[in-house]
This record gives structure tokens, C-alpha cells and sequence, in this order.
């Protein structure tokens, strides 16, 4: 076989159409023919979309192999593919009516254009939290960390600082909470990363103060896993972030923030504030809405503050972990608390006098927090350019 006939039965086999197998032969292996030649290749090879069709009940079997696996997500365009690519020469108008014979129950799901996913079930409030960190601002200098309960969908925690990727900060948030409660939750869900270790270590040691038998008390993950948490960031950014991200981004289409250590300085500096205060209203707002109920759904709704105090009238029990101040207090000396510098202490220094002399205020919306970043970030370069150092 020569190569040019090796080259059309393996494009041909991949389920191309004749156009688009002359496309690539001109574009990825310099072989010009036309479209008779094409098809004179193919006749002479057996090649035929339509005649010669496979035995429907081999195609039946296929179809009943692939079924058992994800293949049961596919419409029957891509079981098409999916035969073609197998050898089999069968019709679109065939796959449709055996999946219709096979798979009745799949077909109406796709026709209802839902989707078959795994069920979550928690029995109740604080049997497990899922954390995670928050990325799309971390460009612009601004991290978000959160953590939510799986039971109520309650938010736990979440607040913004210039790093999320620090365990002993991470910690920190963590056993305020603890401390808050006089307790900690049965199983704590994180993805892998070293932020998360210093916390995974004192939940093991909190539970392991009140019972020594305990395991399996902190699950680590990929984070497209942590379901919870990551459906709740759909949330953040619709509500919240996509906000703040259209304003970074219109400050860096206007070459006014270039990624530099300066104006991530200037952007802690003038923004953390107001974000963190922003997140503290939007888990407010979350906390005490409805959650409608959803046929698909094993978990309850109501408002995830109610779910979260009183779960008894949910259907559920609450699940804390009483911990003693003892072994709070041990922790807390593991933990770095969120200093009095929302940024660089030199930068914040230097942006506090440039206020003071120009009788400035600490901005309190999105708005004046970026006039101020501008302000900031002019003063300081022209200061910089005429040689003018603090």
C-alpha cells in the first residue's frame, strides 16, 4: 500500500468528510489531488460511507460495550464517530434508532438536555467543610480563600489577602472558626497543595485530642472535585468578582497596571479593604437566601444559616466536634494572623504620607478605590522619574 492510500483509508478512518481529507493532505502532508482521484482511491480501497453497511446487530454489540462506560453521556452523533473510527460502516439514522432500543432512559435524559451526576449526600451541618482558594484576582495581587459546609451549603469563611498560599495564614482562618465554635467539623475536603498542610495537621491533632481512634478526618482532592466549594466560586463570580475583574482589566487595557510589584502593592493597598468587606456582604447575602429545592438534588433547601443552626428541621444533625480552649490556644501559636499592612509595609508607609499631605481619605467603594489606585500609582511614578524619594 502506497503511502498516499495509507494516508486516505487513516483519515478517512477518523470519520473526515472528502473535503476535509483533501484540506489535510494539502496542508499537513503536501499532496495535492483532486477530489476524483480522492474518490477513485476510496472505491478501489472498499472504502464507502453508505454501501456495504455493517451487520446492525455487530454495531448493536458495540454500541452495548460503549454504553457500559462513559459512553452512556454520548448522543448518537458521537456513537456515529465512535463507530466509524471502530470500522464499521453505519449510518447516523441507524446509531439514532439502536440507541433508542439500547438506551431508551439516556436518550429521554439528553432529549430533556439533563445530565446524570453523581448525588452528594452529607447528613448534616459540620460533617464536612469543603476549603479551597479563589484564583482569579491572584493576577491583580488580590487572594480569596473559603470554606463552606457541605450539609446547609452555609459559608464558613472567606476573606481576601495578598496570598492564599500560605499554610500558617490559611491555618489561621481555620481555627478562628474553631475558636469561634469550641469545635471542629468531622472531615475537612481540600485539594493537595502545601497551604492546606498546616491546617490538615490541626484538624488531625483537634480530633485526635477528644478521640484517639479517629482517621480519615481530613480528605485531600483534586479541586474540581470539591464540588461544593467550587460551585459556590460560580457564585462569587457572577455576584461579585466579575466585577472587580472588568475593572482590573480595564486599568491594564488602559496601560494603567502592568503586572509590576508596585502596582500590586497599590492595588492591595487601595482595594483589600473594600473587597474584604465586599465578601463579608456577599456571604451574608448567601447565608440568608433560599436555596430552592431541586428535584435532582438529596440535599435540603431553605436558607443555609437555618440549615446550618437548626438541621433537626432539615432532616439532619449537627456533627461538631467539641474541642478544649487547650488545644485551641496550642494551634493558634502555629498561626499567622493578618497584620495591621494590608500590602508591603515600605509601600504602605509611603502611601499613608502621600494621603495625609494631600488631606485623602481611606477609599469605601470600588470606585473611590480605584480613583485612589490612579492617584497612588501617578504620584509615586512621577516622584520617581523626577528622582523624588521618600
Amino acid at each position: 500500500m502506497s503511502r498516499l492510500t495509507q494516508l486516505i483509508k487513516f483519515y478517512f478512518m477518523l470519520g473526515l468528510r472528502h473535503g476535509e481529507i483533501l484540506q489535510l493532505l494539502i496542508s499537513l502532508d503536501n499532496v495535492v489531488i483532486s477530489m476524483r482521484t480522492l474518490r477513485r482511491n476510496l472505491k478501489h480501497m472498499g472504502l464507502y460511507r453508505r454501501k456495504n453497511e455493517s451487520d446492525p446487530m455487530e454495531v448493536a454489540a458495540f454500541l452495548i460495550d460503549q454504553l457500559e462506560g462513559h459512553g452512556r453521556l454520548h448522543g448518537y452523533k458521537l456513537h456515529h464517530l465512535n463507530c466509524i473510527q471502530a470500522g464499521y460502516v453505519v449510518t447516523q439514522s441507524t446509531v439514532r434508532h439502536l440507541l433508542k432500543y439500547l438506551d431508551p432512559y439516556g436518550v429521554e435524559q439528553r432529549r430533556k438536555n439533563r445530565l446524570i451526576r453523581r448525588l452528594y449526600v452529607n447528613p448534616g451541618p459540620n460533617f464536612m467543610w469543603h476549603v479551597d482558594s479563589y484564583d482569579k484576582l491572584k493576577p491583580f495581587g488580590i487572594c480569596i480563600n473559603g470554606a463552606i459546609d457541605g450539609f446547609s451549603r452555609a459559608m464558613i469563611w472567606l476573606h481576601a489577602f495578598s496570598t492564599n498560599s500560605d499554610p500558617k495564614i490559611i491555618a489561621g482562618y481555620f481555627i478562628a472558626e474553631v475558636e469561634k465554635r469550641l469545635g471542629t467539623p468531622s472531615q475537612i475536603r481540600s485539594d493537595l497543595g502545601t497551604e492546606n498542610v498546616t491546617m490538615a495537621d490541626m484538624q488531625r491533632f483537634l480530633r485526635w485530642s477528644t478521640d484517639h481512634n479517629v482517621t480519615n478526618c481530613f480528605i485531600t482532592g483534586s479541586s474540581n472535585h470539591n464540588q461544593r466549594i467550587e460551585s459556590w466560586w460560580a457564585f462569587l463570580r457572577r455576584h461579585h468578582a466579575q466585577d472587580w475583574m472588568n475593572r482590573f482589566q480595564d486599568l491594564k487595557d488602559n496601560d494603567s497596571f502592568s503586572g509590576c510589584f508596585l502596582d500590586k502593592q497599590l492595588i492591595l493597598f487601595t482595594c483589600l479593604n473594600v473587597i474584604e468587606e465586599e465578601l463579608q456582604q456577599v456571604v451574608h447575602l448567601w447565608n440568608t437566601h433560599i436555596i430552592r429545592r431541586s428535584r435532582s438534588a438529596v440535599a435540603p433547601s431553605g436558607r443555609p444559616i437555618l440549615m446550618y443552626t437548626i438541621p433537626h428541621l432539615f432532616g439532619g444533625q449537627d456533627y461538631l466536634k467539641e474541642v478544649s480552649q487547650n488545644s485551641v490556644d496550642v494551634c493558634k501559636q502555629e498561626c499567622q494572623q493578618r497584620g495591621p499592612y494590608t500590602c508591603d509595609e515600605t509601600v504602605f508607609s509611603l502611601c499613608c504620607l502621600i494621603m495625609s499631605e494631600n488631606f485623602l481619605t481611606p477609599p469605601s467603594t470600588a470606585d473611590e478605590s480605584i480613583e485612589l489606585y490612579l492617584f497612588l500609582r501617578a504620584h509615586i511614578l512621577k516622584d520617581l522619574q523626577l528622582g523624588h524619594f521618600y
